[in-house]
């Protein structure tokens, strides 16, 4: 993604800050809700309160972090990628404004289902994604940009979306469930095609500056190796998941993914911060994989987990990385990570080791190590929020629009 401010409009020029570029609005709204929603769902997790009427409260606490943190982190990007993709004028103003509003009616909504009426909420929900979809699709298709194909990726998003409130309707626990990993398997495809171009680029260009040779390994044929596995693992998830084929299709990805991230130089990166935690989230892909290939072919107990490896580990430490670099660059500062944040991607790591590998290789009770993720990641975020919360609400530091 091209750091470069859109083009200047008198609009612009008069347009809020925080709504002057397509990821000051949703970095700041993923910032703020990843530490709000955790902190709601540990009390919801210790009172055994129902978000949901009378069904499971985990599937509240996995929807809102997929729909609602993912999908802001997924809109900020993409907002803001789609203008240096297709050099179309960068969105600002009443749209994200009003998309804004949408993405916050969705999460007021699913935190009222108890007094709203079903269809309210449902509508609240589903307007988002649709929503962001109209405004990336037309420079799109008018430049005939190959990431044109991102917007089957968006789609897919939304229909699981879709199944998933017409399953909790239904009170169908299985299929909102399934729904959901499905949902988490779409988002790591699309963390897939995209950290597969930018964690490279960004590497070599870090090290070149170091005068450092950067002999990336890449080939079109494993990158196609590595989607395809990918795309595998949804289908095995959507129709045959927790059994040998969902595990072997696990494994087969695992082998491939890190094949390919083995040609990245990470250890190359120390001292960068914003690059090496790029690649640390990345590795948290193969690693998690594997781990459900194992938990699913052979009941390993230690690898149970294997679902927050992906979510906490690849997910959210990706949106983290990106979030932090992209802002940096889209409002005119140097590309180097402060102290805070530098800590923020340490302990963000850590919430990954904690909530995946703690309740069965440690004698406490499991309650604790739930607790002790929790506030890793609230203290991850949080760190994000102090620093970065000035940087996407005030101007460009150079006086440009954006």
């Amino acid at each position: 993604m091209t750091e470069r401010p859109p083009q200047t409009t008198p609009s612009s020029r008069r347009t809020l800050a925080l709504f002057a570029y397509g990821f000051r609005p949703f970095f700041w709204a993923a910032g703020l809700f990843a530490p709000l929603a955790v902190i709601a769902w540990l009390w919801v997790y210790t009172i055994g309160a129902l978000p949901l009427h009378d069904l499971p409260p985990q599937l509240w606490h996995g929807h809102e972090m997929l729909y609602g943190f993912v999908g802001a982190a997924i809109a900020g990007f993409l907002l803001t990628a789609v203008p240096s993709w297709t050099e179309a004028r960068g969105f600002a103003g009443v749209p994200l404004v009003v998309l804004t509003a949408v993405w916050v009616a969705g999460r007021l909504a699913f935190a009222a289902t108890s007094i709203l009426p079903f269809p309210v909420v449902a509508a609240c929900e589903l307007a988002f994604l649709p929503g962001l979809a109209i405004l990336i699709a037309p420079p799109l298709l008018r430049a005939r940009n190959r990431n044109t194909r991102l917007l089957l990726v968006l789609t897919g998003i939304w229909v699981t979306d879709l199944v998933f409130v017409t399953a909790i309707a239904r009170g169908d626990v299985l299929l909102a469930r399934g729904t959901l990993l499905v949902a988490i398997d779409i988002v790591l495809l699309l963390i897939t095609i995209i950290g597969g171009r930018i964690i490279p680029a960004f590497t070599a260009t870090a090290l070149r500056a170091r005068g450092v040779a950067a002999d990336m390994r890449a080939s079109p044929w494993v990158d196609a190796i590595v989607i395809g596995a990918m795309v595998g693992v949804a289908l095995a998830d959507a129709f045959a998941p927790w059994g040998i084929v969902a595990g072997g299709t696990a494994a087969l990805a695992a082998v491939a993914q890190g094949w390919r991230f083995a040609g990245w130089r990470s250890l190359r990166t120390g001292g960068q911060p914003l690059v090496w935690s790029l690649h640390l989230a990345y590795a948290w892909l193969p690693l998690g994989l594997a781990l459900k290939a194992i938990y699913l072919l052979t009941g390993a107990a230690w690898s149970a987990y294997w679902l927050h490896a992906l979510t906490i580990g690849a997910a959210s430490s990706m949106i983290l990385g990106v979030m932090s670099r992209a802002a940096l660059g889209h409002t005119g500062r140097a590309l180097l990570a402060s102290r805070p944040v530098t800590i923020a991607y340490v302990l963000l790591c850590l919430a990954a080791l904690v909530r995946v590998f703690a309740p069965s290789l440690v004698t406490v009770d499991y309650r604790l190590t739930v607790m002790l993720a929790g506030t890793l990641w609230v203290a991850a975020f949080g760190l994000f929020m102090i620093v970065y919360t000035p940087i996407l609400t005030r101007p460009r530091i150079d006086g440009r629009p954006g």
